[in-house]
């Protein structure tokens, strides 16, 4: 029988066995036993769910409450001095992504209009377009340069900006004020000020909307009279956070690993028509946001494990998406893989509401990137990349890249 999992200093999510593979021990944890129990540092028990099929299980049961993930504000056992929940957590006005049903459904169903297929197909060109002065700017800069600040965090800045109708201009106060929030070694103290200093700036622009609103999504979610400010606020915050963060940081650290696979980049770069393929495999081969939380509001069966009524669930989506069981050669990238079915983007009715814009942004991204700078090259030694391993999304902090003189 395998012994409950004991997690004194939090769950291990250093990324031991290389800067893109899962922690060792959450890859054995997933082998021996992919529903675990497991001990929170405060010493009460809850789940570790690592196995792809039981993670997907869970995320389309709504019985395993989503008002227990409450990573999108604290993380229970990694942010100092906050107690792991055994209850759901209250609901934050807006935050549709720690909500259930009803609650989630009135907020989310406003949106969904906003990010369909066909609307983000009618965007692609503006988004490229966007990508391809970005790149343009990169190209009259002199290597080596941060591709993080050059091109990878401006592009889904700029268009998740103009798609919320949020001034350019201030993206200093979003994006510095988001990555103190994504901190994980902190205080509730500390990572509360950013979330205020986010959501007090955001609390402005949507009350500016509602009282003149313009041709974008915020003004659009403003002309509803039965949403709040406060709603509003939180889905302000809720989009423009996740709309740059996670895109930023695949593009920077998916650029990394492509440069580390120089076999996978050749053939990338032979044959363009690989690349919506290869954007799904390094989305489950990164798997950039991976821990989320549930909270069990009733007994429930899975994985041939019984997680009792109350219990603190953790989900480990970089776990399930290197499941041998699902994906042969789960830790190899191939650009050839078909890697639809991975579960970056989460499963049930939380899953990502911006993932075609997601896509779309890293196909135009990836595609400009390579064919205008064939080549590219790190500009420091690998193991010298700065990763985010202190950070809720990872990624790397800065990519020092740089190209020969031809490539202008």
């Amino acid at each position: 029988m395998s012994q409950t999992v004991s997690v004194p200093q939090g769950l291990p999510m250093e990324r031991d066995a290389g800067p893109f593979d899962p922690p060792r021990l959450i890859t054995r944890l997933r082998e021996a036993r992919p529903v675990s129990p497991m001990i929170f540092p405060d010493g009460h028990e809850g789940w570790l769910v690592t196995g792809y099929d039981a993670v997907r299980r869970l995320m389309a049961d709504t019985r395993f409450s989503s008002r227990q993930d409450v990573g999108i504000l604290h993380v229970p056992y990694e942010a100092p001095g906050i107690p792991a929940a055994t209850e759901p957590s209250p609901q934050v006005p807006g935050l549709f992504v720690a909500m259930d049903p009803p609650d989630h459904t009135r907020l989310r169903r406003k949106l969904t209009g906003a990010f369909t297929v066909k609307r983000m197909k009618q965007l692609e060109e503006h988004i490229i377009d966007i990508a391809e002065r970005q790149l343009d700017e990169l190209e009259r800069l002199t290597p080596p340069v941060d591709l993080v600040k050059e091109f990878a965090l401006p592009v889904p800045s700029l268009v998740i900006c103009q798609l919320l109708g949020v001034p350019y201009a201030d993206r200093e106060t979003f994006q510095v004020n988001s990555a103190k929030f994504l901190v994980k070694d902190q205080s509730l103290e500390e990572k509360m000020a950013a979330y205020h200093a986010l959501t007090t700036y955001l609390s402005e622009l949507v009350t500016r909307k509602r009282a003149t609103p313009g041709d974008d999504i915020l003004s659009d979610l403003a002309r509803h009279d039965d949403l709040t400010i406060e709603e509003l606020t939180g889905v302000a915050f809720l989009l423009l956070f996740a709309g740059h963060e996670t895109t930023a940081n695949m593009l920077a650290l998916g650029t990394f690993a492509l440069l580390e696979h120089p076999e996978q980049l050749a053939e990338l770069r032979a044959d363009p028509d690989l690349l919506p393929g290869a954007v799904e495999e390094l989305l489950r081969y990164l798997s950039i946001a991976d821990v989320f939380y549930r909270y069990a509001t009733e007994d429930i069966e899975l994985g041939g494990e019984t997680i009792g009524k109350g219990s603190t669930v953790v989900v480990s989506l970089l776990a399930a998406n290197r499941d041998p069981r699902r994906f042969d050669h789960p830790d190899t990238l191939d650009i050839h893989r078909k890697a639809r079915g991975h579960l970056s983007f989460g499963h049930g009715i939380h899953q990502c509401l911006g993932q075609q814009l997601a896509r779309i942004e890293m196909r135009a991204g990836f595609e400009g990137l390579l064919r205008r700078f064939p080549t590219l090259g790190l500009a420091v030694p690998a193991d010298e990349v700065k990763l985010k391993t202190d950070m809720n999304i990872y990624g790397v902090h800065a990519l020092p890249v740089t190209w020969t003189e031809t490539d202008r």
